[in-house]
């Protein structure tokens, strides 16, 4: 079986689950659990910087996934980009909440993580990647450099405005602007 194809079905089956959650069955949630936790902690802990601090925000993570399981649409996004959504911007919200600043190198994350590739090179592994990362290659080094901060290290605009010596609004601009090219990239690859 080719790569493209388990990676078909492995979508396909975590979009069953997720319907599944979405009728309320808990199995199905203990599936997803087990088949993302990790993928999901690394996003976390890439956030947080923190193993308990991530710790929790996994565990507020799933209870959104609990609860919003039904708005899931396979349409839009594909199942592991919906979790680590929730999974990222829930540990945004735990690191707004208790102003933690504190970063450390990413070798640090991936001692403290696993010894196998980290969960962020897996999750990047995921379909579609190559795909943002051929559209990221193809923005301003400084919108790909402030979208990639902003979201894969949870960043604030207004911590990166300051961290870039830059106007609010102009970092605002950036973002906007680059998410905007990143998006019609996307939809034409």
């Amino acid at each position: 079986m080719s790569q493209s194809e388990q990676s078909d079905r492995a979508r396909a089956h975590l979009v069953h689950l997720l319907e599944k959650v979405a009728d309320a069955d808990r199995q199905a949630l203990e599936d997803i659990y087990n088949l993302t936790a990790a993928k999901l902690f690394g996003v976390c802990l890439r956030i947080l910087s923190d193993r308990q601090a991530s710790e929790d925000a996994l565990q507020d993570a799933f209870v959104k996934i609990w609860r919003n399981a039904g708005r899931y649409d396979a349409q839009r996004a594909s199942p592991i980009t919906w979790l680590a959504t929730i999974a990222r911007n829930t540990a945004i919200d735990r690191k707004r909440s208790i102003g933690s600043r504190v970063m450390v190198s990413d070798d640090a994350i991936q001692d403290m993580a696993s010894d196998e590739r980290s969960a962020l090179e897996k999750l990047e592994a995921e379909e579609g990647t190559e795909i943002l990362n051929k559209c990221l290659e193809t923005l301003e080094a400084k919108q790909r450099d402030v979208i990639r901060t902003a979201f894969f290290e949870g960043q604030s605009y207004s911590e990166l405005a300051l961290a870039l010596n830059r106007p609010l609004g102009t970092v605002k601009s950036w973002v906007r602007r680059g998410l905007k090219r990143l998006k019609d990239c996307m939809d034409d690859g």
